[in-house]
């Protein structure tokens, strides 16, 4: 496998902002990661670890494998030195877009830009960027070191040269991608998140408890881990973020947030990376 191609900026120290980095660094591909918090790029560099080490404890990855090397930063300065930018902030679009368009302005054209989202349009960021066939979307599956399959979002502006670019990325990273056209959730959020909006409704309204639920997808319908667990895993504010994406992009009254997603986010019970959502994580964090 060849790597030394590849020289990755990522930008956001969250919960895939971390799970892509150790991927990369499993790989053997050096990553700066980019995040205006130092705070959250001390605690990154302990998530990372950790999910090295599980990796390696599944058999992911090779204990004896040469891991590319962490630079971390507060600032983009560095960013024009990376051959690839991979986006991968909080789910909302003012957002994203003023990191693209700052990152565009700063690396060389050609450069592949991707967003890594679970819902928002790769069109709509493409306003933003200098060059908008250079920008593609992503959407890695958390826990990325797990999870082999990458949903690609190619917008109606990207290049052939950037889905060649990601292709080779890809391959570096031992991922498996499958395009898609750009769309509102393109196809994995469009099917999983309103299901999983209607399964937390089915708690709200009382007809089952949140175990029952998570018990009879697994045991009658072979989802592998629930639905609820499931939401934990993602983050429950990241999916309350996407409902709403598709919900006022799609008038899909199924998208809308249901009551108890909100209340779970106004709560601060995010899920796994707070220790509650749907399921107590306490003794794990």
């Amino acid at each position: 496998m060849t790597t030394g191609a590849h020289r990755l900026a990522v930008l956001g120290a969250g919960v895939m902002g971390v799970g892509i980095t150790a991927l990369a660094l499993a790989q053997g591909l050096p990553v700066l990661l980019i995040d205006v918090d130092g705070a959250q790029l001390d605690r990154a560099r302990s998530k990372i670890d950790n999910e090295l080490r599980m990796a390696q404890l599944m058999g992911r990855i090779p204990a004896e494998r040469i891991l590319g090397e962490l630079v971390t930063a507060t600032s983009p300065e560095g960013v024009a030195e990376a051959t690839v930018v991979i986006e991968a902030i909080t789910e909302n679009t003012e957002l994203k877009a003023k990191a693209l368009a700052d990152v565009s302005a700063r690396v060389a054209p050609g450069t592949p830009l991707i967003t890594n989202t679970s819902s928002i349009p790769v069109d709509e960021l493409a306003e933003f960027v200098d060059r908008p066939a250079d920008l593609v979307g992503t959407h890695f599956m958390n826990p990325p070191y797990l999870i082999r399959t990458v949903e690609v979002i190619r917008g109606s502006g990207t290049g052939e040269e950037t889905m060649s670019r990601i292709g080779s990325l890809l391959t570096a990273l031992d991922r498996q991608p499958v395009v898609v056209r750009d769309a509102p959730g393109f196809v994995t959020s469009r099917v999983l998140h309103p299901m999983i909006n209607d399964a937390v409704r089915v708690v709200q309204e009382g007809t089952a408890s949140v175990e029952a639920v998570d018990a009879l997808m697994e045991g009658c319908l072979g989802h592998p881990t629930g639905p609820l667990r499931t939401a934990d895993l993602i983050g429950i504010d990241n999916l309350a973020d996407s409902l709403q994406v598709l919900y006022e992009r799609t008038g899909d009254e199924g998208c809308r947030p249901c009551e108890l997603l909100l209340d779970k986010v106004r709560r601060g019970e995010l899920g796994r990376k707070t220790g509650r959502g749907f399921y107590d994580y306490q003794e794990e964090n």
